[in-house]
């Protein structure tokens, strides 16, 4: 979580006076996107300091910001470098951006991108016309599940403590319900970090905390209903509920943070969002588990 560059100006080529300026963020793998799309071509690259976040992410924390980039113009002393004042920012650095705002405070204007890096070259040709084309993103399957692995190898750090000390708690009474206990959670956490980007736009609701609750509930349920122990009686019927709870609930935790597999979320909405869910998430967390504890208890 250090791929960063170090904020500054940066020659691409050998620039000019009347050479583009292109404004990115200093996360690595967005500075090298988009000087790997203007092959043999000469500019000059103002990188903002966003903590190694990436331009759309970083526009909606407000690290890609107005203030941030009128103090890189003027510590760069762009105004001596260049005849021209434009500024080129990516589209999806707007939300942080007030272009009214950064042309009163440093003279320059701004002009927006297109989404995409590599469509850099044509709108550049274009004399820095994007069609409409270039102003759309979505979001196809394949670049939702690219996010998978950044969500689910941090929560398995600590999914791994979780699913022992279930296996462990749910074995005294019998180890097999230790077992199944322990896959319920595992399904959990598959349910928000894989089902919730790769199924994001069938599933219900339009916050993320329920979209994921609904996998999670679907994936654990069909779990629960294939275990015929759990039909016969043998195990108080608190048990698998309590179970089911806490896995819905852990799925609607770990689905919140794919604010970055969306096309629709904001900073405002994320806060809304996390406001009322975050406690409903806790006080399902604390009922399930009381559930399986008690039955656990009588067991």
């Amino acid at each position: 979580m250090h791929y960063t560059v170090a904020p500054g100006l940066y020659a691409l080529g050998t620039p000019d006076e009347t050479s583009p300026v292109f404004v990115t963020a200093n996360y690595k793998l967005s500075f090298d996107k988009l000087r790997s799309a203007l092959p043999g071509r000469d500019a000059w690259i103002l990188v903002l300091d966003t903590k190694g976040i990436n331009v759309w992410c970083a526009a909606g924390k407000g690290s890609f910001g107005t203030q941030e980039l009128v103090r890189r113009v003027a510590a760069s002393r762009l105004d001596a470098l260049v005849s021209h004042r434009n500024l080129i920012l990516p589209q999806l650095g707007a939300p942080g951006t007030a272009a009214h705002a950064v042309k009163k405070q440093s003279g320059f204007s701004v002009v927006y991108g297109p989404v995409r890096a590599e469509d850099l070259p044509a709108f550049m040709d274009a004399g820095m016309k994007a069609t409409p084309q270039m102003r759309i993103k979505d979001f196809s399957i394949g670049e939702r599940a690219v996010l998978i692995p950044m969500e689910l190898i941090p929560s398995m750090k600590w999914g791994v403590i979780l699913l022992t000390a279930t296996l462990l708690i749910g074995s005294f009474g019998n180890p097999v319900h230790g077992v199944f206990a322990m896959l319920m959670m595992l399904f959990g956490i598959m349910a928000g970090a894989v089902l919730t980007p790769l199924l994001l736009p069938w599933l219900p609701g339009r916050a993320l905390s329920v979209k994921a609750a609904t996998a999670g509930l679907v994936a654990s349920g069909m779990l629960l209903v294939s275990q015929p122990v759990f039909q016969t009686g043998a195990v108080p019927f608190a048990a698998p509920l309590g179970l089911l709870i806490m896995a819905t609930a852990l799925s609607a935790f770990i689905g919140m943070n794919f604010t970055g597999a969306t096309t629709y979320t904001s900073l405002s909405g994320v806060r809304k969002e996390m406001k009322w869910a975050v406690p409903v998430i806790i006080g399902a967390g604390v009922i399930g588990l009381a559930l399986w504890i008690g039955a656990l208890a009588v067991m």
